[in-house]
């Protein structure tokens, strides 16, 4: 897979209203979901108790944790997109961000983003990225996001 590469402000402008990529897919383990409970104290029973998920979950399944799912974003975002010439790159909010269909361990996630606008704000660039994670058949997404990052060109 190829990633789009951005290399100024106005490069980056000429793609506002359009798909910008898909990633690769990444299967979440239930090692990482083990792993983001113990990051988090979130050790509720539906993320980490595999044997009682299995007999009592709707699901038959324990779930990923929804900011688990969330915090792959940035290495998914990654394989979309390079952009250089960056001093800085700052995580600025997320908007209107509903999860829609909890992640089965074991499921694959892949993130579609698309560039909605981009403001230039006195030599830095805001980006707001309509995301949404999609889950491997799974015609309902993960989640669905507008997340707003600020770029500080050299």
């Amino acid at each position: 897979m190829s990633r789009l590469i951005i290399n100024n402000f106005n490069e980056f402008a000429q793609h506002i209203g359009q798909e910008l990529g898909v990633s690769d897919y990444l299967t979440i383990t239930q090692e990482q979901i083990d792993l983001f409970a113990d990051a988090t104290l979130d050790h509720q029973w539906i993320h980490v108790d595999t044997e009682r998920a299995r007999t009592e979950s709707p699901y038959k399944s324990t779930i990923a944790h929804g900011y688990l799912n969330l915090s792959v974003l940035p290495y998914l975002w990654g394989q979309i997109l390079e952009v250089n010439n960056v001093k800085m790159l700052v995580n600025y909010g997320i908007e209107k961000l509903r999860f829609n269909r909890p992640v089965l361990a074991g499921d694959a996630v892949r993130l579609r983003a698309s560039l909605v606008s981009l403001a230039n704000l006195r030599g830095i660039a805001k980006a707001e990225i309509k995301v949404s994670l999609e889950i491997k058949d799974s015609p309902k997404t993960a989640l669905d996001a507008t997340v707003v990052f600020l770029y500080h060109f050299q």
